[in-house]
């Protein structure tokens, strides 16, 4: 792949993920509130609170660490932006991929959970920092579960590390979902995917009614909306890595392209 088509992937990949997960993050939003017998946001709400919070201004914590609380949002946006684009990319073509990306894109996506512990730790704040000891147990229960997931798939491809071998393998067969282990691998990635997120029951990290919203107390302006847009991207990459690596994910073509948002 060229530099100009590297990137063009890059920026398709990131402004398409971005606009994905916030529109997810409004389905979410809305499901809740019809749930309390609520109207709910409209569909730009997530969109117009992002341009809010850019507008804002940034307050750092006097007793905090400047450099850290504000270089882990970035960091974290970094990751997510870097997988996303691993994830096209390997879908436009199986063969840009190389040997070790599935391995790559294992540590990537631990970044962004990374990222808020710093932050968390950096603000100075002792509720900031509850929540980063919250986050840092999260990140020991569910990663090893998470990598466990992927090593069926993995053994199943032929010991292949390499996420264009495991969807050209796929689509020449059957999804590895459809493999006893392959479903059960999919249903704890699952769980492991919503601890990532940090989604119920998975938010004692956040847990607004005990401690203000945790690891993200102190933050305000972009910061904070790189946050929330890094929270809302994951909610599209996550997904679209489960459908990757276990269901065959998007397919060549238009039709396959459909059948993946489907998935």
């Amino acid at each position: 792949m060229t530099p100009i088509g590297t990137a063009a992937v890059m920026v398709a990949a990131v402004v398409g993920t971005a606009v994905v997960g916030l529109l997810v993050r409004w389905v979410d939003r809305k499901v809740t509130a019809k749930v309390q017998w609520r109207v709910g946001p409209p569909v730009y709400q997530p969109f117009a609170d992002l341009v809010k919070l850019l507008g804002k201004e940034t307050l750092v914590p006097a007793a905090g660490n400047r450099w850290g609380f504000l270089l882990a949002p970035v960091v974290g946006f970094a990751a997510v932006a870097v997988s996303a684009a691993l994830l096209v990319a390997v879908h436009v073509d199986p063969q840009a991929g190389f040997v070790g990306d599935l391995v790559v894109l294992v540590y990537i996506l631990a970044i962004p959970s990374l990222a808020v512990i710093l932050g968390a730790s950096s603000s100075g704040s002792p509720h900031a920092g509850l929540g980063a000891s919250r986050e840092m147990k999260l990140v020991l229960s569910y990663e090893l579960a998470f990598v466990l997931a992927l090593l069926t798939v993995i053994i199943r491809a032929g010991s292949t590390l390499s996420l264009g071998a495991v969807l050209e393998q796929q689509w020449a067969g059957r999804a590895m979902l459809l493999y006893p282990s392959g479903l059960i691998g999919f249903v704890v990635a699952i769980l492991a995917m919503q601890a990532k997120v940090g989604a119920v029951p998975f938010d004692i990290a956040e847990a607004e009614t005990e401690i203000m919203s945790g690891v993200f107390v102190e933050y305000s302006g972009p910061p904070l909306a790189l946050i929330h847009l890094t929270r809302a991207m994951l909610l599209a990459i996550l997904p679209a890595t489960l459908v990757t690596v276990f269901w065959g994910g998007f397919g060549p073509g238009p039709l396959g392209l459909a059948l993946g948002v489907v998935k």
